[in-house]
């Protein structure tokens, strides 16, 4: 399951229903479950709302195309922006000369030459999945921060863009499958900086054993998984990295027990690589699995390819210019980036009286769906509360091509627009 980088993130692995529609998924086998800015919206009153199946089509190429209507509503219960759904489809970790496609693809041959024809490989899992599929099949408490509208983008009250590749797991297994590893988009609304973006890539692989496989071992099955856990990802840590030091820390996740992060020590400083651990036989008991036991790994290709690739800010993932794309290469691992943007950043400030339902989460989708991806960062840089009790915050926003300098003319513009929205959106007094 894939573990989490923000900290919402830490809590699940950063790490679904596969619906048959014959009249228009076809060739699209699966399509998995997982907001407006609504805070009135709770989550007791999602769960009496029915699921709306949404409508998808097959793109030309493979990927999925689903219709904005389906994705973004006038809807209180819709916190889906168009700037999201602009994502949908787009399928980077499926672009072999992408950095995140290189290294999808080494993940798989450090899995094809140790477990030959053993992973089912899935990458074009719809990222459209179902409330119980995002949270309840992967045992994430009912009061859990991640369920909340301001955490997760939500297309109605029981359907969700996943926001991690764990989503699909209990259909895999109910399906039969026990050794898979599942790659894909996956979306949470977060801050704006360098390292966090609304939709990035996870990967999950999960193995399941019989009494048959641990039982000779003389060691107890949890046991035994965990240790099997351990030597395949130490493995893989030194396919990607090379002859590195690692240490295993205990951590908590909802769906594992016991929990492992594992960390290596790159480039002079300790990096979280990976959340893993035990599934909680629970799980198992669910999905037709109950005498077995399994083990389950996530991690977030962004981030690693940031490391392996020396790529500074997670917006270049997405950019076209041809003098990022054409710096990677097919199966060409840890080839380092050459930054080719010399343009400096325009700050502009905003202070504001916030309301009792302001979020910083929210502000950041105000910003995003104005500025898109010339926004670089927005950080809190003051904040008060005055004597009648009313609370003011400062935002410093960061504006920055990666590709072109930007004019004051149109900084302006995308500020006044900010600062209009904000005020209408979040019910907050500008300052």
């Amino acid at each position: 399951m894939a573990m989490a980088l923000s900290s919402v993130q830490a809590t699940l692995f950063s790490g679904a229903s596969m619906l048959r529609r014959s009249d228009t998924l076809r060739t699209f086998t699966f399509c998995l479950p997982f907001s407006s800015m609504t805070s009135s919206v709770t989550t007791d009153n999602l769960s009496r709302k029915k699921w709306r199946r949404p409508v998808v089509s097959v793109l030309e190429f493979g990927g999925v195309k689903i219709s904005r209507e389906d994705v973004v509503r006038d809807d209180p219960t819709n916190n889906v922006p168009d700037t999201i759904f602009s994502k949908l489809g787009l399928q980077l970790h499926r672009r072999d000369q992408h950095p995140l496609g290189i290294l999808k693809n080494a993940i798989y041959d450090y899995f094809d030459s140790n477990y030959a024809n053993k992973f089912n490989k899935f990458d074009d899992l719809c990222p459209i999945v179902s409330v119980k599929e995002n949270f309840d099949d992967v045992l994430v408490p009912e009061d859990h921060v991640s369920r909340s509208y301001n955490d997760t983008y939500y297309i109605d009250p029981q359907t969700v863009l996943r926001c991690h590749t764990s989503a699909h797991q209990a259909e895999l297994l109910r399906r039969g499958y026990t050794h898979f590893l599942v790659t894909g988009d996956v979306y949470r609304r977060d801050s704006i900086d360098s390292t966090h973006y609304p939709v990035f890539h996870q990967m999950e692989g999960f193995r399941v054993f019989v009494p048959d496989e641990w039982e000779p071992s003389g060691m107890d099955a949890t046991s035994y998984a965990a240790a099997d856990l351990k030597k395949c990802l130490e493995g893989l840590a030194r396919h990607l990295f090379g002859a590195v030091e690692m240490r295993w820390v205990d951590t908590y996740f909802p769906f594992t027990n016991p929990s492992f992060e594992l960390e290596i020590y790159f480039n002079e400083k300790w990096l979280e690589v990976l959340g893993c651990g035990v599934t909680e036989q629970e799980i198992l008991k669910r999905n037709g699995q109950p005498n077995n036991v399994a083990w389950a790994f996530g991690l977030g290709l962004e981030r690693l390819a940031m490391v392996l690739f020396d790529i500074p800010d997670i917006r270049l993932f997405w950019s076209s210019d041809e003098r990022f794309t054409s710096q990677f290469s097919k199966g060409q691992l840890g080839v380092k980036f050459k930054p080719f943007s010399k343009y400096p950043p325009c700050y502009k400030d905003m202070s504001f009286w916030i309301s009792e339902s302001f979020t910083e989460n929210n502000l950041c989708e105000v910003v995003r769906s104005v500025a898109g991806d010339l926004v670089e960062e927005v950080k809190l840089i003051d904040n008060f509360t005055n004597k009648k009790g009313m609370t003011s915050h400062c935002y410093r926003i960061a504006y920055r091509s990666m590709e072109r300098s930007l004019t004051d003319e149109e900084i302006n513009d995308l500020q006044w627009k900010v600062r209009e929205l904000a005020e209408n959106k979040l019910k907050v007094t500008l300052r």
